[in-house]
């Protein structure tokens, strides 16, 4: 390196030295391995693109000839299914344009006109045979319906001479999709490469499997969208998935004797359960909805104050008058009781779940696409087993608020514990820490703030259940923005929607603090 900065040689830009032809000629080879096919081409314009790190236009012929068949046949399914959704546009435009019945539709609407033209004409001649009263009306009516098959059967004219122009923009399409193939083909495949060397896994070459895969895939695409727009309704195998509705009724079957057998089998379990989910709620309603509210309102204030700081207490003070002065003060009790005893049980088996879970990732892997079932499925899904295996009630609220709730305390405590530095609990067993305390010293000190967003978080969503849980016997607030819906009163939905907004802020202060 001395010598070439001697003779004021930038060694970044030296292309004549011994390592930097050896480097040239290692990438070439790679080049050669990577495509397979035409190597000389593609190692010219992968060093042209190479050199810039801008985008670099270069023109691939056989990419534009096939398009994303090419392209899927090199791994680059990406641009593939992007070059596709443009070329199967393009394809049905002109097969619409030069096959298609273009005023299938008007014409459908025409016939269905007719029939009631001709039951109109019918009328018509026989209130003229008895000299009837209504002999204007239904000539009205057979004016206005033959005006109407008119004006759609010039409709359909225009429709059926619109077919060169649709032709001529498929073809400007498909025109524009292979120049753009063409000019990003060598692009594309070359940050490809980049990948390839960094990722040995990363597939190269033109298998033909690949290619075979790609062509048939390609094909029935294309012309299962061109025989469905350019002959619409001819094909019901395009339309409509086959099925026979015997079997959607014989699993509904299947589901309901299912159902009814655990409710049967467990009938003993379920009414246990109730037992205590409804012991809890009624603890909480006795101790915030009977006890004074300047007691409850004080001890909320003086709760936010200590945790939070002075002007979080002033605005949950603020939220609380709010709730008092609009008569939604018992409301808002028996909804945090409600919300109170699903959080509760759902931090009480989320958080142990969650330590678990963080060093037992089979465990983890197993239960992780049922917490995505809890999450994912809709509320109104879920209610119905848990009515048949609570009733309606508080009880079964609990449970559907616990079941979309629940599952965030879960994923971030085990977020938070995974994420506890090694180096930190190998120092702490270095110095004779046990399992206990290195569990209680150690990893839920450091994991607190996630375990603490999956409490935050599990409260929230908890809250948004409020109105849902109200459609099968909870009480409180989603009870009044539910008449609200009902009878379509305004006012008092957003009333009641602000006070569960002001509910949410003060239980949020209150687990967050002022800790950002």
């Amino acid at each position: 390196m001395s010598e070439l900065e001697n003779l004021g040689v930038n060694p970044l830009e030296d292309t004549e030295s011994e390592a930097a032809l050896a480097y040239v000629e290692e990438r070439r080879e790679n080049i050669r391995t990577f495509v397979r096919t035409n190597t000389d081409y593609y190692i010219r314009n992968f060093d042209k693109i190479g050199a810039s790190s801008q985008f670099t236009a270069t023109f691939n012929l056989m990419a534009g000839l096939f398009g994303p068949i090419w392209f899927g046949a090199r791994g680059l399914w990406s641009w593939a299914l992007s070059f596709l959704i443009l070329e199967a546009l393009a394809f049905v435009q002109i097969a619409r344009g030069l096959f298609g019945d273009l005023a299938a539709e008007a014409m459908t609407r025409i016939a269905s006109i007719e029939g009631t033209l001709e039951l109109r004409r019918k009328q018509l001649a026989a209130a003229i045979e008895n000299n009837s009263e209504k002999i204007d009306v239904y000539r009205r009516t057979v004016d206005s319906l033959e005006e109407n098959i008119g004006g759609i059967r010039n409709e359909a004219e225009a429709l059926a001479a619109e077919g060169p122009t649709i032709v001529l923009t498929g073809i400007v399409i498909l025109l524009i999709a292979k120049v753009a193939q063409s000019l990003v083909a060598n692009w594309a495949l070359e940050a490809r490469f980049s990948d390839w060397l960094s990722d040995r896994t990363v597939r190269s070459a033109m298998p033909t499997t690949h290619i075979v895969f790609s062509a048939i895939f390609m094909a029935l695409i294309v012309t299962a969208a061109m025989l469905h727009y350019s002959f619409p309704g001819r094909y019901s195998l395009l339309s409509h998935f086959p099925t026979d509705p015997n079997i959607r009724l014989t699993s509904i079957s299947w589901v309901e004797d299912f159902i009814a057998w655990c409710v049967r089998n467990s009938e003993t379990f379920f009414d246990w359960l109730t037992f205590g989910i409804r012991a809890l709620l009624d603890a909480l309603e006795v101790i915030l909805v009977q006890t004074p509210w300047i007691v409850i309102a004080s001890l909320i204030v003086l709760l936010t104050w200590l945790t939070a700081g002075i002007r979080a207490a002033i605005y949950s003070g603020a939220f609380l008058g709010y709730m008092g002065l609009l008569g939604f003060w018992e409301g808002a009790m028996t909804t945090l009781a409600l919300l109170g005893t699903a959080a509760c049980l759902s931090i009480l088996i989320g958080i142990p779940l969650g330590m678990f879970a963080a060093r037992r990732p089979r465990f983890y892997a197993f239960i992780q696409p049922i917490m995505d079932f809890m999450q994912t499925m809709p509320a109104f899904v879920f209610m119905v087993p848990v009515i048949a295996f609570f009733g309606v009630g508080k009880p079964a609220a609990v449970v559907v608020t616990m079941i979309f709730g629940g599952t965030p305390v879960v994923r971030l405590t085990v977020l938070g514990l995974r994420g506890v530095p090694e180096s930190v609990r190998e120092a702490a067993i270095s110095f004779g820490a046990n399992k206990w305390y290195l569990l209680t010293k150690v990893d839920l000190p450091l994991a607190s703030p996630s375990i603490r967003a999956g409490i935050n978080q599990t409260i929230m969503l908890s809250l948004a259940m409020v109105v849902v849980a109200s459609l099968i016997g909870a009480k409180g607030l989603g009870e009044d923005v539910l008449e609200a819906l009902q009878y379509a009163n305004v006012g008092q939905g957003i009333l009641a929607g602000f006070s569960i907004l002001f509910c949410a802020m003060i239980l949020d202060r209150i687990v967050q603090g002022g800790r950002k």
